[in-house]
């Protein structure tokens, strides 16, 4: 019985740890780039855009679709480093096991 108990302080020790992480997640900042850093967009740690930066001289009225590309560009490598932070943070908990619907 005294082992169960052991377990479940163990479990709940790991759930308020897991919880802590996931909300420092939510206060980091990312940045994607595109385009040399003619876009740039940044999201938080839980993969929700803050702000879209686009310079200038990405901005061409003759050929829209290469500033969507860079956009489009800059989010999908912002999403992508936020998941990997994401990943590293959470498998400080989870021992690298991929638990489904954690983050």
């Amino acid at each position: 019985m005294n082992n169960m108990n052991q377990m479940m302080k163990q479990v709940k020790k790991m759930q308020e740890q897991m919880m802590k992480a996931q909300e420092q997640l939510g206060t980091q900042e990312i940045e994607g780039t595109a385009g040399g850093g003619v876009v740039t967009v940044t999201v938080n740690g839980h993969k929700k855009v803050l702000g879209v930066t686009i310079k200038p001289e990405a901005v061409d009225p003759d050929d829209v679709e290469m500033l969507q590309d860079l956009v489009l560009s800059a989010v999908n490598d912002a999403l992508t480093k936020a998941e990997e932070i994401g990943a590293k943070e959470m498998g400080k908990y989870t021992g690298g096991m991929n638990i489904p619907g954690l983050f």
